[in-house]
């Protein structure tokens, strides 16, 4: 069972990286909040790994935290979320961010996240209240990290932040609009947080 990857970004997009390591490359898929947290293609870094097997398939998912990966397992467990339900929540919710919208029985704040649902929602909210302790927010700042120095111009990175909320399930001029919103400030990661409140704050 593969746990953790490290080495090369040969690909990098918001929905799934291609790591090479040992010769090999690995596709693995990721959450939006893994993404904005990742050096640029090119450059070293290592992913928390949960691999899942089916009958017909072996995929790989990847997270920048422990505490991400528990969160994916834990919505795992939930009835009718799949894997990629699972990313779509981890994209728009931290875990810690995840665990207060549960403990508060906040099935909204859930249900906004594309693809969800209000019966699924209310499903995460029912079974996960009493699990939710399991998510450990106190580990050490992730290992993947921004290389300022490979940061992409503004226009790019805006373009990124768009193309990210479309992978997302957002619909282009929705997403577009979002990001006109939140500005250019930061890095990528802060401009796709300030686009996100702008989108859930209008549901």
């Amino acid at each position: 069972m593969i746990t953790s990857l490290s080495g090369r970004l040969r690909v990098r997009e918001s929905g799934r990286v291609v790591l090479q390591t040992g010769g090999i490359g690995y596709e693995v898929f990721i959450p939006l909040s893994t993404y904005y947290r990742l050096p640029s293609a090119g450059d070293e870094t290592e992913l928390e790994i949960r691999q899942v097997i089916r009958e017909d398939s072996i995929t790989l998912y990847g997270f920048a935290t422990l505490a991400e990966k528990r969160a994916f397992d834990l919505l795992m467990g939930v009835q009718h979320v799949g894997p990629k339900l699972a990313l779509a929540v981890l994209s728009v919710l931290a875990p810690d961010e995840l665990a207060s919208a549960i403990s508060d029985g906040d099935v909204e704040r859930i249900d906004a996240v594309p693809g969800v649902g209000a019966r699924v929602a209310e499903r995460i909210v029912r079974e996960l209240r009493n699990k939710i302790a399991e998510l450990n927010f106190t580990e050490a700042a992730p290992r993947p990290s921004v290389n300022g120095s490979g940061r992409s111009p503004a226009n790019a990175m805006l373009d990124d932040a768009v193309s990210a909320l479309v992978n997302l399930g957002y619909k282009p001029a929705e997403a577009k609009r979002a990001v006109e919103v939140a500005g250019e400030e930061g890095g990528l990661e802060a401009i796709l947080r300030r686009s996100l409140a702008v989108i859930l704050g209008e549901k």
